[in-house]
């Protein structure tokens, strides 16, 4: 009996750790880049963001929520390449998808001293890019405005530079 319940309990786990392999969130590439959607948005100064206000720069879009606790796992990394890739053309866009609005945010923002630009999503930008079914959800644009990979979920910190590395050397358009 003790044999058949601990063979049970092995299986579980198993099967349980080779569900969470498989459904790792990884970088995801599109067959072919295809142009990002074009979005309005407030910023949380109340100024209205096009996506093309960043054509010729590296985007990386981030959908992210204050609440969402593997969103704030990466905050920190985004700010870091933020500062370090900026200089060579980087922007990180980080679009709250929280509801409240700019009261909501704000003060968040503020407390954790996100140091680029942050949006307030709404469900209209939240469609275009597919529904947005898992947060965070970051998109890799090119300078010229092509989406060149995404990520539904969190991956490692050195998996987010190595997608910020790419999509920097993405200048040359296909």
């Amino acid at each position: 009996m003790k044999l058949r319940s601990l063979l049970r309990a092995s299986t579980i786990a198993v099967c349980a750790s080779l569900l969470l392999f498989i459904n790792r969130p990884t970088t995801r590439f599109p067959s072919r880049p295809y142009q990002a959607p074009e979005f309005e948005l407030l910023d949380l100064n109340g100024n209205q963001v096009h996506l093309s206000d960043f054509r010729g720069k590296a985007v990386v879009l981030n959908f992210w929520a204050s609440w969402c606790a593997p969103c704030r796992r990466e905050l920190p990394w985004f700010m870091d390449f933020q500062k370090e890739y900026g200089p060579r053309g980087l922007q990180i866009i980080g679009v709250s998808m929280d509801d409240g609005g700019r009261d909501a945010i704000a003060p968040f923002v503020r407390r954790t001293g996100i140091n680029y630009v942050v949006l307030l999503g709404d469900n209209h930008v939240s469609s275009l890019y597919g529904g947005l079914d898992v947060l965070p959800t970051t998109y890799y644009i090119s300078p010229h405005g092509d989406v060149i990979a995404f990520v539904n979920g969190v991956i490692s910190k050195s998996e987010v530079e190595r997608d910020i590395k790419q999509v920097l050397g993405s200048g040359v358009k296909n």
